[in-house]
């Protein structure tokens, strides 16, 4: 069960959505404004969060770059906005998802599911010191933090969790940015090379354990 908060200025979508969630034995919060919908992010914790674009207090665009200036939790936008470029700009803003309306409630669902199986929380790594921390979303060499970015975190806690195999650039795009991503191989080759950069910084001998595997992608051992 997931705490999902829902975000929509209108609440014939709010109970809609609450219709399609209810049956999973999600507990659901909602607001029709963003910034009570950053307000309540700032003072509870939440899985996951479901955001509407078009409101007239504060857009979803704002929205979201508020609630990340703040939170990692996961977001997806679901937005009548169907347009490539809309899409994109949700996506580099820090949503995670991003479904158009009208919607087909079994697609939504699966989209929730996967998104809270990619965050999950409840999982703590600990190597040679280096503790990933899933239910903080906190990184910790010998106690101090090491400063990550979501999806620097999120791909780091795929490796820690899965010593030895290698995950292709494909499958750590699909994992971290989604099935439907745009996002291209050098983009990982960039979140790695900084993940690695922070974490040597912070004094662990990464380099001893992420591994590159040329031509297909990376592994930690």
């Amino acid at each position: 069960m997931a705490h999902i908060l829902i975000v929509d200025d209108e609440q014939r979508m709010i109970d809609l959505l609450t219709l399609y969630l209810t049956p999973y034995q999600h507990k659901i919060t909602s607001t029709t404004s963003g910034e009570d919908a950053v307000d309540k992010i700032s003072e509870h914790d939440f899985d996951l969060v479901l955001l509407d674009i078009m409101m007239p207090d504060r857009d979803g665009w704002e929205t979201c770059t508020d609630i990340r200036s703040i939170s990692d939790v996961p977001i997806i936008m679901v937005s009548a906005r169907d347009q490539k470029p809309d899409i994109v700009k949700g996506l580099k803003l820090g949503a995670d998802d991003y479904v158009t309306k009208p919607f087909d409630e079994n697609e939504l669902t699966a989209r929730i599911d996967a998104l809270l199986r990619r965050f999950s929380q409840g999982d703590v790594v600990e190597i040679d010191g280096l503790t990933w921390n899933g239910m903080t979303y906190e990184l910790r060499y010998q106690n101090a933090p090491v400063a990550l970015t979501p999806k620097e975190f999120a791909m780091l806690g795929y490796l820690l969790k899965h010593p030895n195999k290698v995950f292709s650039r494909e499958q750590l795009i699909e994992l971290i940015w989604g099935f439907d991503s745009d996002t291209e191989g050098r983009t990982v080759d960039s979140h790695v090379r900084n993940l690695r950069e922070k974490i040597r910084k912070a004094g662990f001998p990464i380099d001893e354990h992420l591994h590159t595997v040329w031509g297909i992608g990376y592994k930690w051992i």
